[in-house]
């Protein structure tokens, strides 16, 4: 499901999550006060623009409301950080997640409302990335281009349903290969499809990032409807 993403400082990490995202195929813009950093990366994402985020009338003319994510990366300049949460939120825009080089700066950016705070030294771009995207999963390793390790657990309206059931496992319908679940302090390692999974079940399942999202998309609008 492709996302509308607001990048806005473009320092290694928010570089690594401008061009991870855009390789993934989503409409990226980045936004930095440097024009250097602008015109590096202007050729590999959507679109980048010179301007201060800081700036209440600058992200009301770049239309920050009309963005599914907003991710603040300019960590360092913890002022800015969170001026620029609190006007992203302020501006409605949907979802923030604001980059903290801390546990106070953390503290800080999740009282003023970031939905998610992310420290870069404990988390890599390029995971963070998918984590952004595919917010029901708790955790993303990338073996491949578009194809990963995911962590979720089971929404309650697949409890009492067998994998078959729920179109997991090799040649089903999602093309989900489910390794393992984990069921309280027991491990079930490449379950059969016959097995049915129980609340508070946690899977972890392989393949492409897209099946996996079409499949965490349908899994919400059922958990929304319910």
């Amino acid at each position: 499901m492709k996302k509308q993403v607001l990048i806005i400082g473009l320092g290694r990490f928010g570089v690594s999550l401008a061009t991870t995202l855009f390789s993934m195929g989503h409409d990226v813009m980045a936004v930095d006060e440097d024009d250097k950093k602008v015109q590096n990366i202007s050729s590999q994402i959507t679109h980048a623009v010179q301007a201060d985020a800081t700036d209440e009338s600058v992200l009301r003319e770049l239309g920050v409301n009309n963005f599914d994510v907003a991710i603040v990366t300019m960590g360092e300049a913890i002022q800015n950080s969170v001026l620029c949460t609190i006007l992203l939120k302020k501006l409605g825009v949907r979802y923030v997640i604001a980059r903290a080089e801390n546990d106070l700066h953390g503290t800080i950016l999740d009282k003023i409302g970031a939905d998610k705070v992310v420290y870069p030294e404990r988390e890599m771009g390029i995971r963070v990335a998918h984590s952004l995207i595919l917010t029901d999963v708790q955790d993303y390793i990338s073996v491949a281009p578009s194809y990963g390790v995911s962590k979720f657990a089971i929404s309650p309206y697949l409890v009492g349903k067998s994998l078959s059931d729920i179109g997991l496992g090799r040649g089903s319908r999602w093309g989900l290969a489910v390794l393992l679940i984990q069921r309280g302090k027991e491990v079930i390692v490449t379950p059969d499809r016959a097995e049915i999974v129980k609340e508070g079940d946690v899977l972890i399942v392989s393949g492409s990032d897209e099946k996996l999202e079409q499949f965490m998309a349908e899994t919400k609008k059922h958990k929304e409807e319910g």
